[in-house]
């Protein structure tokens, strides 16, 4: 993950030799070891680490460790230490997921953690996870991942959290299911006799009963108010008076007895504790490089012998740690001290940590030390790294912390800038960062005789200072593309192209890539995909085989848009042979690969294939999906229980499908929402049809864009609904019908075969319901012309028996007569004529098949009649009519026999 691992957050705290044991937490704790979450949550002090330090030694479990900080609130960085602790007890676990976040773009977190957690699932032992000072992180990303585990916890992990308060999980739903153990303060405090113990056999006082109990009610069983107060005590003669002086709030008790502990040492021992304070890991150098002292390393294992607040971090006792709530005190005592040493001392460290290639450690200390220069030099050699990592949340965060006009002399800074902020979704401020690097690049090309402007000008990275040019015309082509500006795009992925060289695959594969959405988003499709796959090319050439993977969704995308589906079938099988070729088990984008095959086999009726690619993609896990996978799965799945007429959990996939969208830049040309809609019509819900047609502002008159052709076209079926449900609104078809001419010659003109198919099929709905059966023929033998030689079959059959009627028509005539006939035969069919007319003496009107589906929903009788605006006297004649017909008494019956018949 090209992210450093100090392998001493993974290491798990040995509890001391001498150490109060606490028997009746360690049962209680014990006893929720079938549970899924235990909370070890009170304020610094009260022992928690100790605690589970010594539970996990003693429980018979294997246990895995993180220790977090600050740093760790990073999803990626966090992410990468996650995996790293579950490795030190399970060799190789989350191999996979590492190696798949090397090079790509970071999957929502679900679907990382999906990938996880089912490696969890395999692992054939119970275990613990212990995060230890949870509290450290500030990231709503972090929490929700941390939800969403602990929602599909598998039953061989236990995770344990320690923090300093309630860490944002959803404690109350997990407290309510039995699924949660907690310790707190009030928990967590020493007993009298744990105090007892604690004061004599671990800080060797010789206080008598009386002295011990004052001191457990001073510090009302506060672990590390007790062990200051033993330190303060040490070597002391007035232990009564102490003691009964021994009084106020806990800040005031750490301060007071901090005070008295420092005063209590040698000088270079109390200025070692105090310029040390600055750092959140110690050892033995890094310290002398801190405080200009030698003998570091002996000092700090003088301090832990001493019972001074110092954590060891590893076996061998090379690193360090301060208890937290003592290093706040020493850095309050700092500040008051040697406030103007403070910034000399991270400069120091930040010096070391540069040294020692740990660039997060040494950027950190320079904005600490208000270096700014120093930082941006770090950030401007760090961000290559970052950029491959993903990093752009905390490099955003370093650089709003410097000042904008040192950033404003530094070309390539101002571009990373651009680029942190582009990531982020901060579009506003992106064009001015661009500027500032571009009007360096024109000043010189303008006045290349005058140097005396370079002494102003700032340049750590020669070589991405030489291809700056590209980089700021890719990002503003990206920017560009996510405005919606279309001819920006095209024009600065054209700049792109013209500047640099043809050897550099990377930045041209971009360009084109932008410039191909940009096409494809307009609706030029040929266009789109030629330029496109240039771009998928170059990036190949370049050897970033998964994004050409990833392109492959896009092609796949614009060639079903075109009605050439048996080129799609062939982009994607040669996207998994291309991804076979790599030799990993699963690359990531293989499993969008086999939910866009499903959708072909579904789209041929091959029913049983399409799901079954579904299941594949399903059992590789989300992890080698891209993003989208999840509400691309579920909207394949909800067309294949809509082939199944199960409209009310192919909606339920849809509401899934919507909740998980995560948009990119391929342009949207299908939204959930119309989706749902042609459900809801089917489902004879017409009324949340026209709804959503207010609420979108679509208007038959409205001029017409590729992006909201679908769109356009399931308005023109809500009008026709409209007008079918008995309102005979004569303005409601011809509205339609105006409205698909348009769509049809837009369509038409810009080879979207897809589209120009299903309009043709609605507009053959609609002369039939005008009742000119010639037009209907006509639009219908057009379609059949365009469609047969790709194999579509669902287009057809999902209209239902409209269609079905219209068919045999077509068959009797003659027109398209062996497609027709295969179609019919997937509405089940025996010689151009259905089962339903078989088995039925009398077929259902069309009025009766209206009421039928209303009969299926949840819909009482007068809601029925409401819906279809007839009377209710009327409903009953047409229910009546309906169980004469199809020989039943009741409406459960009714529908039973209906979907024996396919009349769905």
């Amino acid at each position: 993950m090209n992210i450093p691992i100090i392998k001493t957050k993974l290491y798990i705290p040995v509890p001391r030799p001498n150490s109060v044991q606490r028997p009746r937490l360690i049962e209680q704790l014990n006893a929720g070891l079938d549970r899924k979450l235990t909370l070890l949550a009170a304020s610094a002090g009260f022992g928690k680490t100790a605690l589970a330090s010594e539970w996990v030694a003693g429980c018979g479990r294997p246990v895995a460790w993180l220790s977090l900080d600050e740093g760790d609130s990073d999803l990626l960085r966090f992410l990468a230490y996650f995996i790293a602790a579950l490795q030190t007890m399970e060799e190789g676990f989350g191999a996979e997921v590492s190696e798949s976040l090397k090079t790509q773009k970071l999957p929502p977190i679900e679907s990382t953690l999906t990938a996880l957690l089912n490696e969890i699932s395999n692992i054939p032992y119970s275990f613990m996870l212990v995060l230890d000072d949870y509290h450290v992180i500030e990231s709503k990303e972090i929490d929700s991942a941390m939800s969403f585990l602990l929602e599909y916890l598998p039953p061989q992990m236990h995770l344990v959290i320690a923090a300093r308060e309630n860490p944002q999980l959803p404690l109350a739903r997990l407290r309510a299911r039995g699924h949660l153990t907690e310790l707190r303060a009030a928990d967590l405090r020493f007993t009298h006799s744990e105090t007892a113990l604690f004061l004599e056999g671990m800080m060797g006082l010789g206080l008598n009963a009386d002295e011990i109990s004052a001191l457990e009610s001073r510090t009302e069983g506060w672990v590390t108010g007790l062990q200051l107060a033993a330190l303060s005590i040490q070597g002391r003669t007035d232990i009564p008076a102490f003691i009964q002086e021994f009084a106020g709030d806990n800040r005031y008790i750490v301060d007071y007895l901090v005070e008295e502990v420092l005063q209590l040492q040698p000088d270079h021992v109390r200025s070692f504790l105090l310029q040390t304070s600055i750092l959140e890991r110690l050892n033995g150098p890094l310290c002398d490089a801190v405080t200009g002292q030698n003998g570091g390393i002996t000092l700090l294992e003088t301090l832990e012998r001493g019972n001074f607040f110092v954590v060891p971090l590893d076996e061998k006792r090379q690193w360090y740690r301060y208890h937290h709530l003592f290093a706040e005190v020493l850095y309050v005592f700092l500040k008051e001290e040697q406030a103007d040493e403070i910034a000399a001392l991270h400069g120091r460290a930040s010096a070391w940590y540069e040294a020692h290639g740990m660039a997060a450690e040494a950027i950190r200390h320079a904005l600490s030390a208000k270096d700014f220069a120093r930082a941006a030099n770090l950030l401007e050699l760090a961000w290559g790294d970052m950029r491959r990592n993903r990093q752009e949340a905390a490099m955003l965060a370093w650089l709003k912390a410097i000042p904008e006009e040192l950033i404003r002399d530094r070309p390539v800074l101002s571009v990373v800038y651009a680029w942190a902020l582009l990531s982020g979704g901060e579009l506003a401020a992106v064009e001015k960062h661009l500027k500032d690097a571009e009007r360096w690049l024109e000043t010189i090309e303008a006045d290349e005789k005058n140097n005396s402007f370079l002494d102003k000008m700032v340049v750590i990275d020669k070589e991405e200072f030489r291809d700056l040019l590209g980089s700021i015309a890719v990002y503003r082509a990206a920017k560009a593309l996510a405005l919606g500006d279309i001819p920006a795009v095209i024009k600065d992925s054209q700049r792109v192209l013209d500047l640099v060289p043809e050897t550099d695959y990377l930045r041209r594969g971009a360009a084109a890539g932008l410039m191909g959405l940009a096409f494809w988003t307009i609706g030029e499709l040929e266009t789109a995909h030629r330029i496109y796959a240039e771009g998928m090319a170059d990036l190949h050439q370049a050897g970033n085989v998964s994004d050409v993977i990833g392109g492959a969704l896009a092609l796949a995308d614009i060639r079903i848009a075109q009605g050439k589906l048996h080129q799609t079938m062939r982009i994607y099988e040669r996207s998994l042979q291309l991804a076979a070729e790599q030799g990993e088990p699963a690359m990531r984008g293989t499993a969008d690969m086999y939910v866009g095959m499903s959708e072909l086999c579904r789209e041929r009726n091959e029913q049983q294939q399409a799901e079954q690619h579904l299941l594949k993609s399903k059992e590789q896990g989300e992890h080698t999906g891209f993003p989208q996978n999840r509400y691309r799965w579920r909207v394949a799945m909800a067309r294949i229980r809509e082939a199944e007429g199960k409209l009310d959990d192919a909606m339920e996939l849809l509401n899934d499908a919507e909740h998980t969208y995560v948009s990119d830049f391929f342009p949207n040309v299908r939204p959930i929402a119309a989706l749902k809609v042609r459900i809801w019509l089917k489902q004879g819900r017409l009324n949340q049809a026209l709804d959503w047609v207010q609420e979108t502002g679509l208007s038959s008159s409205d001029s017409l864009s590729y992006l909201r052709e679908f769109e356009h076209i399931t308005l023109a079926r809500v009008l026709l609904a409209r007008y079918k449900s008995g309102r005979k609104e004569q303005h409601s078809l011809q509205e339609a019908i105006g409205l698909l001419n348009r769509l049809y010659e837009a369509a038409e003109e810009g080879g979207r075969i897809g589209s120009t198919i299903e309009i043709l099929i609605v507009q053959a709905l609609a002369h039939q319901l005008e009742g000119n059966l010639s037009d209907a023929l006509m639009m219908l033998g057009r379609a059949l012309d365009l469609a047969e030689p790709e194999g579509y079959v669902r287009i057809f059959v999902d209209e239902g028996s409209s269609m079905m009627a219209l068919l045999e028509a077509a068959v009797k005539m003659e027109i398209s007569q062996t497609y027709g006939s295969r179609l019919l035969a997937a509405f089940g069919r025996k010689e151009g004529l259905s089962t339903a007319s078989q088995s039925l003496g009398e077929p259902l009107s069309e009025r009766e098949l209206d009421v039928l589906k209303l009969l299926r929903t949840d819909m009482s009788g007068p809601d029925i009649a409401r819906e279809l605006i007839i009377s209710l006297n009327t409903m009953r004649t047409h229910t009546k009519n309906i169980y004469s017909k199809l020989e039943v008494n009741n409406r459960r019956a009714a529908i039973r026999r209906a979907e024996e018949l396919g009349l769905f």
